[in-house]
């Protein structure tokens, strides 16, 4: 997948406020909010401010400032929602970049889920 930015994707919209979202912590660089069908009983999506397609992207073009805020508020919301890893059974941190294991949203979003076992994340290939 090219890193062509589709400005009318639904995270896009949502940083424009065009559409609602369930803030749980937004920081200069970082939105983070409650996912509308959650698989766990928190499930968080943290997305950057900036116009960034997959992780690899994000890494490669985004300053500093803003690949630390986003690392920083990750951290922040784990401990926030009782999911560190420190305290509790932890968490599971997802990204999915790229059409084979299926980015719904072409703006780079870091799953945080947590608060029940969550089980094996892929089942054993054997290709």
């Amino acid at each position: 997948m090219p890193y062509a930015y589709d400005d009318q994707n639904i995270f896009a919209r949502i940083l424009r406020g065009e559409i609602p979202n369930d803030t749980v912590m937004e920081t200069e660089h970082t939105l983070a909010f409650r996912d509308i069908t959650p698989q766990a009983p928190v499930h968080v999506l943290v997305i950057p401010k900036g116009p960034y397609v997959t992780y690899d992207h994000f890494c490669d073009q985004a300053s500093d400032a803003e690949i630390v805020d986003f690392a920083r508020t990750c951290a922040a919301i784990c401990k926030q929602e009782g999911i560190a890893a420190d305290t509790t059974p932890g968490y599971r941190a997802i990204s999915n970049a790229g059409e084979h294991p299926i980015q719904e949203v072409p703006h780079y979003h870091m799953h945080l889920l947590g608060g029940r076992p969550l089980g094996r994340m892929l089942a054993r290939a054997d290709d």
